[in-house]
């Protein structure tokens, strides 16, 4: 299969100092180019601000109109006792089972659990099974991460690597991408045993937050692996914010096997908004 230049352009681009630029620019604070760029990109991408917290002229720089709230009551939750709840608004890139430790990314293209979370096989072992599903958020998303179940945070590992695009067609054209880019693997001790949410950083994205640590030191070169336990684990209820992305990205969450059933009609390409049901919770036994 002939690759396009888009995805040759990917391995050729400085991914990295790419991102580090970006990141300057999106963090600057001058009004006027702020400004510029906001309007640029509301009309570029189609935002829709009449569900922004705020009008776009009152965010004091890029980021935080990139990662801006949404309006009280703008994504209602669902019944979070029956339900796994979307992460994020975005398109759903690929659901399913997770097959020989394996997770599909597109046709022809998977890649294993364990080098997903970092390299750990013991908990890799426990999706065996299970199910996974990729959401893609797409630059035009609100882009605010939110816990899909009720959970306390067990680890965190960052890992370094690539910074290539995560839309559909790098997916279907870069092997193991998902596995490939920089990325941080929250894993949480839930009611319906480990869940893991995998927020994969891409091209431009200048950082990684998270609600429990702020910014995630962007573009490292070694897997950093943070645990918590006790009073120190946060404990966040289903729907809660757990991070965001600066600029657009994905999430990949992996269930245990024998705990959700996904609804009847979700497919790849559907678009999701943050709370909504995505599964069915199963009582074990």
């Amino acid at each position: 299969m002939a690759i396009s230049p888009f995805i040759w352009l990917q391995h050729l681009a400085p991914q990295h100092a790419l991102s580090r630029a970006a990141g300057m620019i999106a963090r600057g604070r001058n009004r006027r180019l702020k400004d510029a760029l906001i309007r640029r990109f509301i009309r570029a991408y189609g935002v829709d601000m009449d569900q922004a917290e705020l009008p776009a002229a009152d965010y004091p720089t890029f980021n935080d109109f990139f990662t801006r709230a949404l309006k009280p009551g703008a994504r209602p939750i669902a019944d979070s006792d029956a339900y796994i709840v979307s992460p994020a608004d975005g398109a759903i890139s690929q659901l399913g089972r997770i097959e020989g430790g394996r997770i599909v990314q597109a046709k022809g293209q998977s890649y294993t659990a364990e080098e997903l979370i970092g390299g750990d096989a013991e908990l890799a072992a426990r999706f065996d099974g299970g199910h996974f599903i990729t959401i893609y958020l797409s630059p035009s998303d609100y882009h605010r991460v939110h816990m899909p179940v009720t959970g306390t945070l067990r680890e965190t590992t960052y890992i370094p690597g690539a910074l290539f695009s995560v839309n559909t067609v790098t997916a279907a054209a870069v092997s193991r991408l998902f596995a490939r880019n920089e990325r941080l693997a929250s894993i949480f001790n839930t009611a319906e045993g480990a869940v893991a949410s995998v927020m994969v950083g891409a091209m431009i994205v200048a950082n990684i937050e998270t609600v429990w640590s702020g910014p995630v030191t962007p573009h490292g070169k070694r897997v950093i692996r943070t645990r918590y336990s006790g009073g120190d684990a946060p404990q966040l209820e289903a729907g809660a914010e757990m991070g965001r992305f600066l600029l657009g990205s994905t999430v990949v969450l992996l269930f245990e096997p024998g705990r959700i059933e996904w609804l009847d009609g979700l497919k790849p390409l559907d678009t999701v908004r943050m709370g909504q049901a995505l599964a069915r919770k199963i009582t074990p036994g």
